[in-house]
C-alpha cells in the first residue's frame, strides 16, 4: 500500500508522515507539499501539490492508493474548491481511500463557523465521491497554548473569552497516531470520528500548565467582543477574527463533544498533563 500525505511541510503533516514511516516504511509514504523542498527533511520521496491546482495533483497522486488530505488554510470560501481539486484527482488517478482531517465545531453562530462549513462541505464531497473514506473532526491543538508560555509567565494569566466553557483539546502527536490507524485499518472506513481529549476548562488548563512549569497562572475570561477587538489588534482582521471565533465556540460548548478517539486509535487519549510535560523536556 502507497499512502500520500498533503500539506506534508505543515506541522500536522509531517507528523503523520513521521508515523506512517514508523507503522509501513518510508518506502511506502510519499509527502505531497506545495514547497516540496520544505518537506525534504522528512526522508520520503515528496511530490509537488499546491491545493489551487488540479494538474500538480493530476500528477501528484498517481500510483497512489490512499491519500490522507489535510484540511487547507486559505480563506474558507477558497478551501472548497481546493479540496475539490484532490478529491477529483484522487478518482481519476485510481485512489482507493480518503482520509480527512476535519474540525470540531459549530457551522453557525461563531466567527468561526465559516471555516467549520467550509470542512462539512469537503466531508460530504468525500462521502459522495465514490472513494472508501474516513473522517477525523480534530480537537483544538494544545500546543499552541504551550509555545506562548512565556507570554502567559510574563502577563500571569490566560486572557480570553472562553468563560466556563469546555475544550476537548488534542496534539498533533495524538492525531498523527490516530490517522495512521484510520489509513492503515479499513474497518474504519465511512466513519465519522471526533478525534479529542478530555475536554477540560480555561481555568484547568491553567492549572495542569502551573503544575508543569512551576507558575502561579489564572485564567481571565473576557467578553467575545472585547477579546476580538484584542485579537484583531494583535493579529490583524482575519487571523484575530479566527481566533476569537474559536474561543467563542468553546465559550458556546461547541468543543465539548463525545470523544471517538479510542475508537480511531485503538487506544485512549493520551492525558493532557503527560503532553504537556513532553512538550516542556522537547
Amino acid at each position: 500500500m502507497t499512502i500520500a500525505v498533503t500539506s506534508a511541510s505543515g506541522q500536522l503533516g509531517a507528523s503523520i508522515v513521521r508515523q506512517l514511516i514508523n507503522e509501513i516504511g518510508k518506502e511506502n509514504v510519499i509527502g505531497i507539499a506545495r514547497t516540496p523542498e520544505k518537506a525534504a527533511h522528512l526522508g520520503v520521496e515528496v511530490r509537488k501539490g499546491d491545493y489551487n491546482s488540479r494538474q500538480d495533483f493530476d500528477a501528484a497522486l498517481k500510483g497512489i492508493d490512499t491519500v490522507l488530505l489535510v484540511s487547507g488554510m486559505d480563506d474558507p470560501k477558497k478551501r472548497i474548491q481546493q479540496h475539490r481539486n484532490v478529491i477529483e484527482a484522487a478518482k481519476q488517478n485510481g485512489v482507493q481511500k480518503i482520509v480527512y482531517t476535519s474540525i470540531v465545531g459549530d457551522e453557525a453562530n461563531t466567527a468561526f463557523s465559516p471555516v467549520v462549513k467550509s470542512n462539512r462541505q469537503t466531508e460530504e464531497d468525500i462521502k459522495e465521491s465514490g472513494l472508501e473514506w474516513a473522517i477525523g473532526r480534530n480537537g483544538i491543538y494544545i500546543e499552541p497554548d504551550l509555545e506562548y508560555i512565556d507570554h502567559y509567565a510574563k502577563d500571569g494569566e490566560i486572557r480570553n473569552c472562553a468563560g466556563e466553557g469546555k475544550c476537548g483539546y488534542t496534539s498533533r502527536g495524538e492525531l498523527a497516531y490516530a490517522y495512521a490507524q484510520m489509513l492503515l485499518d479499513n474497518k474504519h472506513n465511512g466513519h465519522v470520528y471526533n478525534l479529542v481529549g478530555e475536554a477540560i476548562t480555561q481555568a484547568k488548563l491553567a492549572d495542569l500548565i502551573n503544575e508543569v512549569y512551576g507558575l502561579n497562572l489564572k485564567f481571565n475570561s473576557v467578553s467575545v467582543a472585547e477579546y476580538a477587538a484584542e485579537r484583531k489588534e494583535a493579529l490583524g482582521d482575519f487571523m484575530g477574527t479566527i481566533i476569537a471565533g474559536i474561543y467563542e465556540g468553546i465559550r458556546n460548548g461547541v468543543n465539548d463533544v463525545p470523544s471517538h478517539y479510542e475508537m480511531a486509535a485503538g487506544r485512549p487519549h493520551r492525558p493532557h498533563i503527560d503532553i504537556i510535560r513532553d512538550f516542556k523536556k522537547a
